[in-house]
């Protein structure tokens, strides 16, 4: 039985740190190219999920999953990636964002 617990509203600090936890739990070892492979599967499975909302054509054998699923899964995983850099996500989003403030877009 998981002792794992995710507060209501949780901030993106809130879910890395729960990731972490999530991690240690399980037992998972990924090293950091087993966890980026892993990242670019999940991510590959959104795509099909989203092709498949997007009315776009796919084979009758493509496996369906629900893209809420495969999203959340690549979120797991990229936290978890960011944990294993010592990579503070909230604090990186904040400065690259404003960074991305005095930047012109056209």
């Amino acid at each position: 039985m998981s002792k794992l617990f995710l507060k209501e509203d949780p901030t993106l600090a809130d879910l890395q740190a729960y990731v972490q936890d999530m991690i240690a739990e399980r037992g998972f070892s990924d090293t950091i190219p087993q966890r980026f492979m892993l990242l670019l599967e999940e991510a590959g499975e959104f795509a099909r999920s989203a092709r498949r909302l997007a009315g776009l054509k796919f084979a009758d054998d493509t496996h369906k999953s629900e893209a809420a699923d495969e999203a959340a899964d690549v979120l797991i995983i990229f936290l978890g990636l960011c944990n294993q850099l010592g990579i503070d996500l909230e604090q990186a989003f904040r400065d690259k964002e404003e960074k991305n403030k005095q930047r012109t877009w056209k």
